[in-house]
């Protein structure tokens, strides 16, 4: 059975070839390397033309489409389109994200430009009212926001020489902009008599309050303060899309395909005229241009890049190009040289050199292209068109073989045979033609059998047969050159394919996720020599697979860059690179193929550090052959915290109650009572579901959490006291630095966290507004001034605060699986680690955003679900806990160690100043030394080494342990049982607290006469609590099944239980055994009373809609009370105990008489 692991080779992006001109403008420049930055598709670009090479910033999810070069030019900001666009800040040497703005903008970010001093960027956004946002970049943090304008803006800009002045300009406007505080207020354009009012396509600020803008007229418009004062009529023949200033004076490109260069009067200097240079052609247009010395750089609207040497303007160098207009779909190898043609809508047919990164040959056709394929020996290229012809050129010279035109619908694919013989040609008529090659391309046969548009086919290595998919996603076979459907699949059982490009196929199966729609997947290629199979999709996503690719599901590794749709995908003819095409973007991208035995030396190849928000992880392919998850955490996966109904939806559904029964009631509502009760005890500690929640505090109290309520426990007067502004669960808790003052986490429709004095126990801060459903993990930064926070929404995302002030950092997503714990970086506090299902992750923050990387565990390592984290002795050391029992020891982001430290899954982990404590599943405290190298001690949590001073009875030997903290000598450890233990060095264990485990807790009694009540729940234990001031536990009984209901009899000797399968039990109050047990019903016993007095009557309510009255003197059932319209839940005796009163859950009650 052929492996669901994702492979262990790797594509790295080496060149990408195009650059966005079409839509955008002043997106070229000059870096202080004299590198030059742009962007193509989703990727920033640094490309160095004295190395030809070319550096690549992805941190981002989609196309990008505005860019700004900072003050110093080695920062670059760049904005994107998409529903929540965001702005990063990357370093042009490193690639490396700065800072990240997001969270503000709506549809895209069209204009970003940098202030003189670069502290601060503006932004313009693509929403209806092209809001302009001011912010403090570094920071992540906006200052000031605006409406921009009801039309378009097309360029925005500070001015550099008032520092709180900006420019913007669009649709027949221009605004002048004053920054006060944080108010940005605009003052229109007067356009006056000076000249005619029109768009306005750039601009550009100069001394004296002067600006220059260019209109779509074509002339330079020049303005003093708001006011018009003259125009520059003809400095160009149409609209001018860019202008630059530098220390030389201006350059300005427009749609006249010239670059005009003015003194910093705006005088002129010289012109430029691309389309009469060699390079130049009719209908060139300057999109971009940066003048820097004796340099400039021109951009095209048809994605071309020139470099033009001022004192050489008629020998332009062309540094890039790229296809333009429409999409690009065509695409093909040659069959023994590392060349890549591509074909597209711009009707330009490209032959590219892999090994040189350059375009050497281009021919421009009368038809879009829609596919390509190259002849077996390399001489002949084939194109199939979107009118439904077909041409066949030379490679040699680009010239003309044949031309053919059977078909009305475009071409969508076509392949020569492996033989040479002949070329198939598949349509969106549903048909596949054959062609003789030798006979100049004869028709030579048909395939007919497909129902709709043929998508993809593959020819048999004899050339005898042929695989077709088509748009319904059916698999077909034929006979060659017969074109006859075979039916028989005995007959294609042993059949070799020469390629493998199908979509659709047995040996495909895997590529495919659940619920994806068939036409999801553009492209496959098989890679038959390395097993390996990449695709490409809808969602601009590369995917590396093994092959063949047989099972559902199966992981793979992934790579992004292109920003939409990926058409096409390909490998070279040796299989060295792979090469891929975006639709929309008109990119082509050509990634390096490493295979496994070049990886395992390439510890560089490290996951790059990326936006989790992107989705960008270089690598997300967890390995198949994981370990199953232990029971215990498998059964906290499932545990969901969605609710119908919050308690924070309680006042509003109480206020409607109060509406709808106002006027049907005339009664008086009686007066509360006088009394009040004050919580005094919480017998219980959440464990179940949590881990590293109990702590001591300054004053060695210790704080942990139970339902809503935080706790202060103090060890020595068994007294507790209490935080009380939740209102509902807690799941989560972390102590301040200083131990004074605790953050919790709570469930909630929008859920709070709550930062409290344990002293005064009142809130410092409540921050809410940005996780969903819960906060399942917070932790302090080392100096208690931040706080980082996870939420249990489905992307599990990540909130970093200022928690004095309650303002949001940075946020981002975390997972799509459920992390367990977040820990700061003691050493930098713009660092943090995440861990949980199958991953472990390494933060930074970057102004709004935070930028993770995954945890590298190398390709012979497999991933493990982590469930503690910590650092260690320096900022670049961390350890985390695995679901297998070990604990890992990581280098940065690389897995440099493991050590076996218990059986079965680490749950806590606590850093000391030298050495580490670990608890597990196996019931054991360990001791370390400061590298893991030596387990110094171990702590077994046994009944048998309770100390006297315990405050109740352990559950069980060795029970899992799920929080560890270190204080006063002594080592406190929490355990999914609900059990606060702490652990003297010497080895006593004293038992604090205990309550019941995970479920419901529904059965309450209390003792007629003594101060103890009796308490039973899902967890399947009965448990007897000493209400005085001891407040421990005095005897507990496990059961078979969960129960939901108890009572003591009159005498207060015995005890009845009535259980969720439809059983109950009499048991001796004193020592819980059985006195006797029935079973009647099937359904949960939901209420149990004994009649008062002697307690001769049982009464035993059930989901079944019955009372069964019970004679406990003589262990028989006397009476069956129906009647009831839906389920039991209350019984009353009265006094006599001749009578009972029965309410169910329809509101209704009835009495019935003995």
């Amino acid at each position: 059975m052929a492996s669901r692991s994702a492979p262990n080779c790797h594509l790295r992006l080496e060149w990408v070839y195009g650059y966005r001109g079409h839509q955008c403008r002043n997106n070229l420049y000059y870096t202080a390397a004299k590198e030059i930055v742009y962007f193509v598709a989703g990727v920033g670009v640094v490309y160095s033309p004295r190395e030809h090479r070319q550096k690549f910033y992805r941190g981002h999810s989609d196309d990008i489409i505005s860019l700004a070069l900072h003050p110093d030019r080695v920062l670059v900001a760049t904005g994107q389109v998409g529903k929540e666009p965001y702005i990063c800040v990357w370093d042009s040497y490193t690639v490396q994200t700065i800072s990240v703005l997001k969270d503000i903008h709506t549809h895209g970010i069209a204009c970003l430009s940098f202030d003189l001093e670069g502290q601060r960027l503006v932004s313009v956004g693509l929403d209806s009212k092209n809001a302009i946002c001011v912010w403090d970049w570094r920071k992540g943090k906006m200052l000031s926001m605006a409406p921009g304008h009801t039309d378009r803006i097309f360029d925005i800009s500070w001015d550099l020489y008032q520092p709180n002045k900006l420019v913007s300009c669009g649709v027949k406007h221009i605004k002048f902009w004053s920054l006060c505080g944080n108010s940005l207020t605009p003052k229109r354009g007067v356009f006056g008599k000076a000249g005619d009012l029109q768009t306005i396509l750039c601009l550009a600020c100069a001394r004296d309050e002067l600006t220059y803008s260019g209109a779509l007229s074509g002339d330079v418009y020049v303005w003093k303060g708001v006011n018009l004062i003259r125009t520059i009529q003809g400095a160009h023949m149409a609209g001018i899309f860019s202008m630059n200033a530098c220390e030389e004076g201006f350059a300005t490109g427009g749609r006249d395909g010239c670059i005009r260069l003015w003194d910093l009067t705006f005088k002129p200097i010289t012109v430029i005229d691309l389309r009469e240079t060699d390079q130049g052609y009719k209908g060139l247009s300057v999109r971009s241009v940066c003048w820097r010395g004796d340099h400039i750089l021109v951009g095209t609207q048809d994605s071309e890049i020139f470099e033009i040497v001022v004192h050489e303007r008629n020998k332009p160098f062309l540094i890039m190009q790229g296809h333009c207009e429409g999409e690009l779909w065509a695409l093909a190898v040659h069959p023994t040289k590392p060349l890549a043609m591509t074909g597209s809508d711009d009707r330009s047919v490209r032959i590219w050199s892999l090994i040189d990164h350059a375009l050497i040959a281009r021919c421009n056709m009368e038809e879009p292209i829609r596919c390509a394929a190259v002849s077996t020996d390399g001489i002949h290229l084939a194109l199939g068109m979107k009118d439904g012809s077909l041409t066949v050129l030379r490679v040699r010279d680009m010239t003309e073989v044949v031309h053919i035109k059977d078909r009305k619908e475009a071409i969508h694919e076509l392949k020569y045979s492996p033989d040479g013989t002949f070329l198939a040609v598949g349509s969106n008529d549903s048909s596949v033609d054959i062609y003789g090659v030798v006979q100049r391309y004869k028709k030579v046969g048909e395939c007919v059998g497909s129902l709709s548009f043929i998508t993809h086919l593959d020819w048999s290595s004899d050339s005898r047969y042929l695989q077709t998919n088509d748009g319904s996603g059916k698999r077909l076979f034929y006979r060659i050159p017969s074109g006859k459907e075979v039916s028989n699949k005995e007959e294609m059982k042993g059949v070799q394919w020469a390629s493998w490009t199908c979509v659709s196929g047995l040996e495909v199966n895997g590529i495919w996720p659940k619920y994806s729609e068939s036409n999801d997947i553009n492209s496959v290629d098989g890679n038959f020599i390395g097993q390996v199979l990449v695709t490409a999709d809808d969602y601009g996503i590369i995917k590396l697979f093994r092959y063949p690719c047989l099972r559902k599901g199966a992981k793979f590794k992934k790579y992004i860059g292109h920003s939409a749709h990926i058409t096409n995908v390909r490998w070279s003819h040796d299989y060295q690179w792979v090469i891929s095409i975006g639709g929309a973007d008109h990119s082509v991208f050509q990634w390096k193929f490493i295979p496994e035995r070049k990886l395992k030396d390439s510890l560089h190849i490290a996951p790059q550090e990326s936006l989790a928000d992107s989705n960008s992880d270089e690598s997300d392919s967890d390995q198949s052959d994981v370990p199953e998850l232990d029971s215990e955490i498998e059964q906290e996966t499932q545990i969901t915290y969605h609710r119908q109904v919050y308690k924070e939806d309680l006042p509003q559904l109480k206020e409607q109650c109060r509406e709808k029964h106002k006027s049907a009631t005339s009664k008086r509502r009686v007066q509360a009572p006088g009394q009040s009760i004050r919580l005094h005890f919480v017998h219980g500690y959440r464990g179940f579901d949590c881990r590293s929640n109990l702590f001591y505090t300054q004053i060695g109290e210790i704080v942990y959490h139970v339902a809503a309520v935080g706790v202060i426990y103090n060890r020595q007067q068994n007294t507790q006291r209490f935080y009380l502004g939740h209102d509902d669960d807690i799941l989560c808790l972390a102590i301040h630095p200083l131990k004074d003052y605790v953050a919790t986490g709570q469930v909630g429709r929008d859920p709070s966290i709550h930062i409290w004095d344990t002293d005064t126990t009142k809130p410092l801060s409540i921050l809410k507004g940005y996780h969903q459903y819960g906060v399942c993990a917070v932790d302090f930064s080392a100096d208690g001034k931040r706080l980082a926070s996870v939420g249990i929404d489905d992307s599990h995302t990540i909130v970093l605060w200022d928690w004095k002030k309650g303002e949001k950092l940075s946020v981002t997503r975390g997972n799509k699986d459920k992390i367990f714990v977040v820990k700061m970086n003691p050493y930098m506090p713009d660092k943090l680690i995440t861990a949980g299902i199958k991953h472990m992750k390494f933060w930074r923050r970057a102004g709004g955003g935070l930028i993770g990387r995954k945890g590298y565990i190398g390709p012979q390592g497999k991933s493990d679900t982590m469930m503690c984290a910590v650092y260690g002795w320096t900022e670049e050391m961390a350890f985390s806990g695995t679901s297998t029992g070990d604990v890992c020891i990581w280098k940065d982001v690389f897995l440099i160690k493991t050590v076996k430290a218990h059986d079965g899954p680490v749950f806590s982990m606590h850093a000391l100043e030298k050495g580490f404590v670990t608890g597990g599943k196996d019931g054991v405290v360990a001791l370390w030394d400061d590298s893991f190298e030596r387990c110094l001690k171990t702590y077994a949590i046994k009944r048998a080494s309770l100390a006297p001073g315990s405050k109740g009875l352990l559950l069980e030997d060795n029970p899992s342990i799920r929080a560890i903290s270190l204080g006063h000598g002594h080592i406190l450890v929490g355990t999914k049982n609900g059990e606060i233990l702490e652990v003297d060095k010497s080895g006593p264990i004293t038992l604090l607290v205990q309550g019941h485990m995970e479920g419901d807790v529904w059965g309450l009694a209390t003792h007629p006469h003594l101060p103890i009540c009796a308490t039973v729940s899902d967890d399947k234990t009965l448990r007897i609590w000493d209400l005085s001031p001891s407040h421990c536990m005095l005897a507990v009984r496990k059961l078979k099944k969960g129960g939901r209901c108890c009572c003591f009899s009159p005498d207060g000797k015995a005890l009845a239980v009535g259980l969720n399968d439809g059983s109950f039990l009499i048991v001796n109050a004193d020592t819980l055994e059985d006195l006797v047990s029935f079973h009647h019903r099937k359904d949960v016993i939901s209420d149990i009373r004994f009649s008062p007095g002697s307690g001769k009557y049982l009464a035993v309510a059930s989901y079944d809609s019955f009372v069964d009255i019970y004679n406990v003197m003589s262990s028989k059932r006397v009476g069956i009370c129906k009647g009831a319209t839906s389920y039991i839940t209350h019984i009353d005796w009265d006094l006599r105990g001749l009578s009972a009163l029965f309410s169910c859950s329809r509101s209704s009650m009835a009495t019935y008489f003995l």
